[in-house]
């Protein structure tokens, strides 16, 4: 295992525009190293708003060593607690999401309420104090319908993250979607393979016939460095989705940890379907029409989505060891589009989860051949995956940062 000053010698070192080095993405000292100051650290997408949209409702997730669950309270307010019961620490919620009307420890039957109080602790003594055994909160953000949460004592800033989200998914409706269809797939790959691929097309045509009937595999299509610079046809889309009220322009976090902007799909198509034609009938929230592209946002280092006319679709990371990575994806439709009667789960899913399945065979393979010392860096296309360069500087960039010893330690 590598310790904290060769991962920072590493990525000092590292060769610009160019792979990781093996160990990087390999090592077990490198994952817990990213698991202590990327995944520990930084606002994580959790669920959409709508997988629990009564009181009671909760999902659950695991980051590392950290058991977590998300839940609705009787307030609406949506909250995340460590998922430890504060008696003898066994999990209050194994499955992966459910209803329940108070948390209740399965082993002791310690009930908490759904705001993390604790209601009920049963022959405890009269010396017992339940005010200072609540559950353990996490930091918990919706912004408009997507929930993020952060492990940290102190969470970075998210305030202009909240603003840009809030008005480029009004048209979209969140909150009054619901989640039609979700998959849970096992990458065996390291977390960091799985987001460089997603941030580049240049492996499109290839891999994906499926995405490719509708996603266009040109650069330039995805390319661009602020709200009044990308190609013609990106600028002509956002000019006829702006002026239908869609906010639609490049708008990004200064280091590139996250960035929204609205991109046309190929020959007008509506939709991420195999007919190219929209899933469902019923559009996402005050969408004014089916082709209106797909506003793209991702988010470092868990998430990247697609928000089209008729459906949204939201993509959560999440890292399980060196070489396992955990994607979730949920299809987001109106929450009054009946299924059988304005969409089937055929039409809307099948692009994408060809697509993912597709992205995992690629994402293995080229764990496989990482693993191999006959590996070593090579140079990423500066025309085809920029993406994957601003990914790479931004998380090379928070590591060194990170692992940088104060100058007072560092003299020591």
């Amino acid at each position: 295992m590598l310790t904290h000053s060769e991962i920072l010698t590493q990525l000092a070192n590292r060769q610009k525009n160019h792979a990781l080095t093996r160990d990087l993405y390999c090592d077990d000292g490198v994952f817990q190293s990213d698991l202590e100051h990327i995944w520990y650290k930084e606002w994580l997408f959790a669920i959409p708003a709508c997988e629990i949209p009564k009181t009671g409702n909760y999902a659950t997730m695991q980051i590392g060593a950290y058991p977590v669950v998300v839940v609705r309270g009787a307030d609406g307010r949506v909250r995340a607690f460590h998922n430890v019961c504060r008696h003898r620490g066994q999990r209050l919620c194994s499955k992966a999401n459910g209803t329940t009307t108070k948390l209740v420890c399965p082993y002791h039957q310690w009930t908490y309420e759904l705001d993390g109080k604790l209601l009920y602790a049963r022959d405890m003594g009269d010396d017992f104090d339940p005010s200072k055994y609540g559950l353990k909160p996490v930091h918990c953000i919706d912004m408009s319908g997507m929930v993020f949460i952060c492990l940290a004592q102190i969470p970075p800033a998210i305030a202009d993250l909240a603003k840009q989200l809030g008005a480029y998914l009004a048209p979209s409706g969140l909150a009054d979607s619901k989640v039609a269809f979700s998959s849970t797939i096992i990458e065996n790959g390291n977390w960091k393979l799985v987001i460089e691929n997603n941030r580049e097309c240049y492996h499109c045509g290839g891999s994906h016939p499926s995405l490719c009937r509708t996603y266009s595999d040109n650069p330039n299509m995805t390319a661009m460095e602020g709200p009044d610079s990308a190609s013609p046809d990106i600028l002509a889309h956002w000019k006829r989705c702006e002026e239908a009220g869609l906010p639609s322009r490049f708008v990004n976090h200064p280091r590139m940890q996250w960035r929204l902007a609205r991109i046309p799909l190929l020959n007008n198509a509506e939709s991420y379907t195999m007919s190219t034609k929209a899933a469902v009938s019923k559009r996402m929230g005050q969408m004014p029409f089916n082709d209106a592209g797909s506003l793209l946002f991702f988010h470092y280092p868990n998430s990247w989505n697609h928000f089209l006319g008729d459906h949204a679709i939201v993509f959560r990371i999440l890292p399980i060891s060196p070489t396992e990575t955990q994607v979730t994806t949920n299809w987001l439709v109106h929450k009054d589009a009946v299924e059988g009667v304005d969409y089937n789960i055929e039409d809307l899913t099948r692009v994408w989860l060809n697509t993912n399945d597709e992205d995992r065979l690629v994402v293995e393979e080229n764990q496989k051949g990482i693993l191999s010392p006959a590996y070593e860096p090579g140079p990423y296309s500066m025309i085809q995956e920029e993406g994957v360069v601003q990914f790479i500087d931004w998380y090379s960039g928070t590591m060194v940062e990170r692992l940088t010893p104060p100058p007072a330690m560092a003299a020591e």
